[in-house]
C-alpha cells in the first residue's frame, strides 16, 4: 500500500478525536538517571478503555456505510480491542459482538460487557475466538473488526505518534509495544509523514517475538508457539499491512525478557504511580535492559489493563527479578531453639520475613532434621547477596527457591 501522507493522517486523527483523548506525555527522571538521556512517558494506559485500541477500533468502524452499520460489528480478542471496539461501538451507535478465549481475565470480559457489547466465550485460545468471529461474519454480515491488520487500524493508531511529536517535538527515539504491528506501523507512519528525525523502535517480548524472523523473511511466519507474561501482545502471526508498512521504513524491533517485563512493571507503579499491564511495559523494559539510546525518549505505555490478581503475582516476579524479594530453604537440626536462631540470623541482617514454612514430614529429610522455608524482602541485589552470603557463612545449607510465578529466584 502507498504510504499514509501527513494529510491523511491528520484527517484520522480528527475523526478519532471524537471518542479518543489525548493522553500525556509524563518524564521519568527516574529512568532518565538510569539510561543517561531524558526520558518520556506516552501513557496510552491512561486512555478511553485503558489502551490505544479505541483510537483504531473507531476510525475502522466511522468508515463503515449505513448498510454495513446495520449489520452490525464482530471482533476477537482477548481484552483491550475488545474494549476498544466496544467503546467505539457504543459512540457510533453499533451492535457489537466481541468473541473472547473463556480463559480470559474477568476484569476484561467484565468491562467489554459494561461497554456495551454481547461477549461470547469460546475456545482456550484467541485463535479460537478469531475463527469463531470470521464464521459470524460469513453467516450474519456483521463487519469483522480485526485487532491490527487492516490501512484504517493502522492510521488510527497513528495518532499516538501525532501526538508524541507535537507532545515532545526534538524527540529522537520512540519506544512502541508490539504484538500484531498496529501501533507500531502506525507511530512510525506518523514519524515519517510528520518528517521527523525520531527513530522508531518495536519491542516484542522474548517469547512471543513473531517481528524478527517476519522482518528477516520478508513475509508473516507464525510463531510455533508462544510463552510471555505480556498476553495482550502476543500475537503468533503479524498482520501483513503493519508488517509492510514496518518493514518499508525499516524499523527496527527488538525483544526483552521476562525479568525485564516484571522489573518494569514494579518500577512503573513504584516509581512513576503508573498501573501498566505486561503488554504495556516492553518500552521502558528495553531501557532497563538494554540501556541508553539517544535521548529525548518516549517509551509508549500501550495499555493498562491488568486483572488484580495478576498484578499482584507480577508484583512479586518484579521484586524478586529485581533483588528485593528472596526466596531460601534451609536444612536445620530437629532441636530446641533451632528455628528460632535462623530467624535471630534473618533479623540481623536486615531483611522482611514474609512467610516462614516448617516442614518435617518430608520423606527426603534424614531423621533428626527439618526443613524451613523462608520468604523474606530485601532491600535490592547487594543486601540479598549479604543475606545469602551471612547464612552460608553460619554454617547453613542453603538452596535458593524458585521466584513465586515461576522466575529465578
Amino acid at each position: 500500500m502507498d504510504p499514509f501522507s501527513a494529510a491523511d493522517l491528520e484527517r484520522a486523527e480528527s475523526v478519532v478525536r471524537a471518542v479518543a483523548r489525548e493522553t500525556p506525555v509524563v518524564p521519568a527522571r527516574w529512568l532518565s538517571d538510569q539510561v543517561g538521556a531524558e526520558v518520556f512517558l506516552k501513557c496510552e494506559n491512561l486512555q478511553r478503555s485503558g489502551s490505544f485500541k479505541v483510537r483504531g477500533a473507531y476510525l475502522r468502524m466511522s468508515g463503515l456505510s449505513e448498510e454495513e452499520r446495520a449489520r452490525g460489528v464482530v471482533a476477537a480478542s482477548a481484552g483491550n480491542h475488545a474494549q476498544g471496539v466496544a467503546v467505539a461501538a457504543r459512540a457510533l451507535g453499533l451492535q457489537a459482538t466481541v468473541f473472547m478465549p473463556s480463559g480470559a481475565a474477568l476484569p476484561k470480559v467484565a468491562a467489554t460487557r459494561e461497554y456495551g457489547a454481547q461477549v461470547e466465550l469460546v475456545g482456550s485460545a484467541v485463535e479460537d475466538a478469531i475463527a469463531a468471529a470470521r464464521e459470524f461474519a460469513d453467516r450474519t454480515g456483521a463487519a469483522l473488526i480485526h485487532p491490527f491488520d487492516h490501512p484504517d487500524i493502522v492510521a488510527g493508531q497513528a495518532g499516538v505518534g501525532m501526538e508524541i511529536l507535537r507532545q515532545v517535538p526534538d524527540v529522537r527515539t520512540v519506544l512502541v509495544p508490539t504484538g500484531g504491528g498496529g501501533l507500531l506501523a502506525g507511530v512510525a507512519s506518523a514519524v515519517q509523514a510528520m518528517g521527523s528525525r525520531a527513530t522508531v523502535l518495536g519491542v516484542q517480548a522474548d517469547g512471543a517475538a513473531a517481528y524478527p524472523p517476519s522482518l528477516a523473511a520478508g513475509h508473516p511466519l507464525r510463531l510455533p508457539q508462544m510463552a510471555t507474561m505480556a498476553d495482550g501482545i502476543a500475537v503468533a502471526e503479524p498482520g501483513a499491512v503493519p508488517l509492510g508498512i514496518v518493514a518499508e521504513l525499516g524499523v527496527e524491533v527488538r525483544t526483552v525478557s521476562e525479568d525485564s517485563l516484571a522489573r518494569a512493571l514494579v518500577l512503573l507503579l513504584e516509581r512513576s504511580k503508573q498501573v501498566v499491564e505486561p503488554a504495556g511495559a516492553p518500552g521502558v523494559a528495553s531501557l532497563l535492559q538494554d540501556g541508553a539510546l539517544p535521548g529525548p525518549i518516549v517509551a509508549v505505555l500501550s495499555g493498562g489493563n491488568i486483572d488484580p490478581l495478576l498484578l499482584q503475582r507480577l508484583l512479586r516476579y518484579g521484586l524478586a527479578a529485581s533483588g528485593r524479594y528472596l526466596s531460601v530453604t534451609v536444612r536445620l537440626a530437629d532441636r530446641p531453639g533451632a528455628l528460632a536462631d535462623l530467624l535471630g540470623l534473618l533479623a540481623d541482617c536486615g531483611v522482611n520475613v514474609l512467610q516462614v514454612d516448617h516442614l518435617w514430614n518430608d520423606p527426603g529429610l534424614a531423621l533428626g532434621h527439618v526443613e524451613v522455608l523462608a520468604q523474606v524482602e530485601t532491600r535490592g541485589p547487594e543486601h540479598r547477596a549479604e543475606a545469602l552470603d551471612r547464612l552460608r557463612a553460619a554454617g547453613y545449607e542453603v538452596v535458593v527457591a524458585g521466584n513465586p510465578v515461576g522466575g529465578t529466584g
